[in-house]
Protein backbone atom coordinates (compact mmCIF):
# COMPACT_ATOMS: atom_id res chain seq x y z
CA UNK A 1 0.00 0.00 0.00
CA UNK A 2 1.30 3.52 -1.27
CA UNK A 3 1.66 6.21 1.28
CA UNK A 4 -1.12 8.03 -0.36
CA UNK A 5 -3.77 5.09 -0.09
CA UNK A 6 -2.80 4.74 3.13
CA UNK A 7 -3.50 8.59 3.69
CA UNK A 8 -6.80 8.31 1.59
CA UNK A 9 -8.07 5.31 3.83
CA UNK A 10 -7.37 7.15 7.20
CA UNK A 11 -9.24 10.11 5.46
CA UNK A 12 -12.38 8.22 4.49
CA UNK A 13 -12.27 6.37 7.82
CA UNK A 14 -12.34 9.76 9.54
CA UNK A 15 -15.50 11.16 7.36
CA UNK A 16 -17.70 8.09 8.27
CA UNK A 17 -16.55 7.68 11.47
CA UNK A 18 -20.08 9.71 12.54
CA UNK A 19 -22.11 6.81 10.49
CA UNK A 20 -20.19 3.97 11.94
CA UNK A 21 -20.55 4.89 15.65
CA UNK A 22 -24.28 3.92 15.82
CA UNK A 23 -22.85 0.14 14.11
CA UNK A 24 -19.99 -0.12 17.07
CA UNK A 25 -23.00 0.23 19.51
CA UNK A 26 -25.57 -1.49 18.39
CA UNK A 27 -23.70 -4.18 16.07
CA UNK A 28 -22.62 -7.64 16.84
CA UNK A 29 -19.08 -8.50 15.60
CA UNK A 30 -19.07 -11.16 12.77
CA UNK A 31 -15.86 -13.19 12.87
CA UNK A 32 -14.32 -13.30 9.34
CA UNK A 33 -14.32 -17.01 9.22
CA UNK A 34 -17.74 -17.48 9.55
CA UNK A 35 -18.59 -15.54 6.52
CA UNK A 36 -18.60 -17.62 3.24
CA UNK A 37 -15.65 -15.68 0.70
CA UNK A 38 -17.88 -14.71 -1.54
CA UNK A 39 -20.06 -13.36 0.69
CA UNK A 40 -17.51 -11.15 2.30
CA UNK A 41 -16.88 -9.73 -1.04
CA UNK A 42 -19.95 -9.01 -2.48
CA UNK A 43 -20.09 -6.92 1.26
CA UNK A 44 -17.04 -5.43 0.76
CA UNK A 45 -18.22 -4.15 -2.70
CA UNK A 46 -21.02 -3.50 -1.88
CA UNK A 47 -19.34 -0.93 1.10
CA UNK A 48 -16.82 0.60 -1.05
CA UNK A 49 -19.52 1.71 -3.70
CA UNK A 50 -21.69 3.04 -0.58
CA UNK A 51 -19.13 4.74 1.47
CA UNK A 52 -15.69 5.28 -0.56
CA UNK A 53 -15.05 8.66 -1.76
CA UNK A 54 -11.83 9.14 -3.86
CA UNK A 55 -9.71 12.17 -2.33
CA UNK A 56 -6.85 13.52 -3.99
CA UNK A 57 -5.14 12.85 -7.12
CA UNK A 58 -5.21 8.67 -6.97
CA UNK A 59 -8.35 6.94 -8.23
CA UNK A 60 -8.72 3.16 -7.25
CA UNK A 61 -10.50 0.20 -9.15
CA UNK A 62 -13.05 -1.41 -7.51
CA UNK A 63 -10.78 -4.49 -6.88
CA UNK A 64 -7.97 -2.36 -5.70
CA UNK A 65 -10.51 -0.75 -3.21
CA UNK A 66 -12.12 -4.20 -1.80
CA UNK A 67 -8.39 -5.16 -1.43
CA UNK A 68 -8.06 -2.24 0.91
CA UNK A 69 -10.75 -3.14 3.25
CA UNK A 70 -10.56 -6.90 3.08
CA UNK A 71 -6.63 -6.26 4.55
CA UNK A 72 -7.79 -3.76 7.00
CA UNK A 73 -10.36 -6.72 7.65
CA UNK A 74 -7.51 -9.30 8.28
CA UNK A 75 -5.33 -6.93 10.32
CA UNK A 76 -8.33 -6.37 12.75
CA UNK A 77 -7.82 -2.35 11.81
CA UNK A 78 -11.72 -2.82 11.32
CA UNK A 79 -14.41 -5.60 11.37
CA UNK A 80 -17.92 -6.52 10.55
CA UNK A 81 -20.82 -5.96 12.38
CA UNK A 82 -24.49 -7.06 12.37
CA UNK A 83 -27.05 -4.55 13.03
CA UNK A 84 -30.01 -5.78 14.52
CA UNK A 85 -32.15 -3.09 14.37
CA UNK A 86 -31.69 -2.67 10.10
CA UNK A 87 -31.06 -5.99 9.85
CA UNK A 88 -27.74 -5.18 8.23
CA UNK A 89 -24.25 -5.41 7.82
CA UNK A 90 -21.30 -2.85 7.56
CA UNK A 91 -17.44 -2.39 7.92
CA UNK A 92 -16.55 -0.24 10.82
CA UNK A 93 -13.38 0.73 11.95
CA UNK A 94 -11.73 -0.64 15.41
CA UNK A 95 -10.66 1.50 17.86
Amino acid sequence: MTENSGRNMKEHHSMTQQRQTDYQEEGVEIPLERINPDTLRNLISEFVTREWEELGAVSYTLDQKIEQVLRQLREKRARVVFDATSGTCNIVECR
